[in-house]
């Protein structure tokens, strides 16, 4: 029962993060949907869901969309405020990151300790041993890399803080 609800409560969460307005490109007999604005050969028409209604707009203007690390690719500057959230969300992505990394090390390690009660091995048989440390070897070392991009993160962060303190 509670499968099928955190299956539900995630069909449902996914279906309301999806994008709320998408493009019919058409060109002669072709239509193509997309969440990026169409081409300069096809015509466009804006189609928007909010709140239960689908709105469709006949719209050729062309929307230009930029990617924030596109922008400072081209040192066009986003504001310290965008930065800053830009560094929690990521900070935060890499703690989940590592969260995730927990649950799969206990996972292949119930893994192995039940291949070696099948093969009838001791706890303490060399080669378990290893592959255990084999395991932890591994999942450590993506765990220092997430934590080591964390605490730069976290570094940068204040710096910014603190230029932003000294401004106003």
């Amino acid at each position: 029962m509670a499968k099928v609800i955190s299956t539900f409560l995630c069909l449902a969460i996914a279906g309301s993060a999806q994008a709320s307005s998408i493009f019919k490109c058409i060109k002669d007999d072709k239509i193509v949907f997309s969440q990026q604005s169409c081409p300069a050969e096809f015509r466009q028409h804006k189609i928007e869901y909010q709140l239960g209604i689908t709105t469709e707009t006949d719209s050729d203007k062309r929307i230009k969309t930029q990617d924030p690390l596109q922008a400072l690719l081209n040192k066009k500057t986003i504001s310290k405020k965008r930065l800053l959230q830009l560094l929690d969300s990521e900070v935060y992505r890499l703690r989940q990151e590592n969260s995730y990394y927990e649950i799969l090390r206990a996972s292949e390690l119930q893994k192995l300790d039940r291949d070696r009660y099948w093969q009838k091995k001791a706890p303490s048989d060399p080669e378990y041993q290893e592959s255990i440390k084999e395991m932890n070897q591994h999942f450590d070392q993506l765990v220092k890399v997430n934590s080591g991009t964390i605490e730069l993160l976290n570094v940068r962060k204040q710096q910014i803080e603190k230029e932003t303190a000294e401004i106003y």
